[in-house]
């Protein structure tokens, strides 16, 4: 049953946080915490939020397994390679907790919320003292004061709709850039999907407590604020106000910065989402609005809601309103049942949008979905071949795109340094990455960039003066 926490139920937790803070009061030095994050933003944001309990509780944070009093894992499940490779990386902290008895191991989030991962997690990796599903996040306090004082393993992942709750303290990465949750769970369903098993059901934030939150953001200094849900464009179905209404109202907040938003699901953005991101030059100029196939008859196995030709309908709407804005794509290759031909209708969608960039995958079977039972004759080899085609033509794509800005000066949002240090990076309205050279100071700035080389994934320039 869906529910909202009750300040009741936050306040408990909140004791906890002062009991544990009493527990490692007297210790020589402040115990170190590491959050290690896997998957999509709506888990970065719900790792801020581990670590805003963290702090309060009295931890400082580290990097380094070694250092660590307290790991947590925040796992995804989205996709088989990621959950093995949580695993992976779980079963490799066996030697920490050996050099480092007193350790507590902790894994959350998605993968966990599946109950053939938790079984595994109790059955095979015995140095992991804590597991919790993403519904049970705000009471992590008490979860990990009951591993404090009674010394057993705790696990919580029973199955559940989803819970929403408001006022948990956040500890943010330093930089200009922050998340804020709109909404969480889903009801799509789509046929190849964990997600509505592991997270729940559709819940909105009341448009008041977004706003607040856009406000503290922007007061501390954030520059690029994205909104976040699995689908936004579903926002408000339990609060009266639409994603196009509530997008508006943020963008209209004092201050300056950008506004960016995702993800998109194409049966629910409408023609009063375009005019919305056309009105502001706070609203980014792109979407990330996947279209996973070409196929209708893939479409209609994968259960997306609409077809291709409506798909392209919606590109073509979109650019009316906003002719320069920058579309990229989710698309997966050897969904089960997928013919050449089918394949092929990718192939030729992909050509007539022009997508700036996409995000390509091949299908992995969820266990617990739909698809995982349907019958799939297609070899990985043909995939992985499929895959490769889709690459090398969305990269002839991207590049004929990005060599289109060459010469042209473009407003961007200095975030940091390169790896080496020596340019900036920034990106575009449209979330284009542009290296830049310029004078000492710029981070957090707005600027003006001239465009002078163009590569399939990033832009070259300098900063005019």
């Amino acid at each position: 049953m869906k529910r909202i926490v009750t300040e009741e139920e936050l306040n408990r937790q909140r004791e906890y946080i002062q009991e544990i803070r009493s527990l490692i009061a007297d210790r020589y030095t402040a115990p170190l915490a590491l959050v290690d994050t896997y998957g999509c933003q709506q888990n970065e944001a719900d790792s801020e939020k581990l670590r805003g309990m963290l702090r309060e509780m009295g931890y400082g944070f580290t990097d380094k397994e070694g250092e660590a009093d307290v790991i947590l894992i925040n796992t995804c499940a989205v996709r088989e390679h990621a959950q093995q490779r949580v695993l992976g990386n779980v079963g490799a902290l066996v030697h920490t907790k050996k050099a480092h008895p007193g350790q507590i191991i902790g894994v959350c989030g998605c993968m966990v919320q599946q109950p053939s991962a938790a079984e595994t997690l109790r059955q095979s990796y015995t140095h992991v003292d804590l597991v919790f599903g993403p519904h049970e996040l705000y009471r992590f306090p008490e979860l990990l004061l009951k591993r404090l004082k009674v010394k057993k393993r705790v696990f919580l992942a029973e199955k559940s709709d989803g819970v929403l709750a408001e006022g948990l303290p956040s500890v943010r990465k330093e930089g200009v850039k922050a998340w804020l949750p709109i909404m969480q769970g889903c009801n799509n369903f789509c046929t190849y999907c964990i997600v509505p098993y592991v997270r729940g059901r559709e819940m909105s934030r009341e448009p008041e407590k977004v706003l607040a939150e856009a406000r503290e953001l922007i007061d501390e200094g954030k520059k690029e604020i994205t909104l976040l849900g699995q689908n936004v464009n579903s926002y408000g179905a339990n609060t009266g106000t639409d994603f196009p209404a509530l997008l508006k109202a943020v963008s209209e907040l004092e201050g300056e910065f950008i506004l960016r938003f995702m993800t998109s699901h194409p049966k629910d953005a409408s023609e009063e989402l375009f005019r919305v991101m056309a009105s502001s030059e706070k609203i980014a100029k792109h979407i990330h609005l996947p279209f996973q196939c070409g196929s209708n008859r893939v479409l209609r196995a994968m259960n997306r809601h609409y077809t291709r030709e409506q798909y392209l309908e919606l590109v073509r709407l979109l650019r009316s309103y906003v002719p320069d804005v920058t579309i990229t794509s989710d698309v997966i290759v050897g969904f089960p049942g997928e013919t050449e031909e089918e394949f092929e209708e990718t192939m030729t969608l992909v050509r007539e949008v022009g997508f700036d960039s996409l995000f390509i995958f091949i299908y992995s079977p969820r266990v617990g979905t739909p698809a995982a039972s349907l019958e799939d004759p297609v070899t990985h080899r043909e995939k992985v071949a499929r895959l490769q085609r889709l690459t090398a033509l969305q990269d002839e794509i991207s590049l004929k795109k990005m060599e289109s800005y060459v010469g042209q000066s473009l407003r961007v949002l200095v975030d940091g340094r390169d790896e080496g240090g020596e340019k900036y990076t920034a990106r575009t309205s449209g979330n284009v990455l542009v290296h830049l050279e310029g004078p000492e100071g710029l981070v957090g700035s707005f600027v003006t960039a001239k465009i002078e080389k163009a590569e399939s994934w990033r832009l070259l320039g300098r900063v005019e003066e």
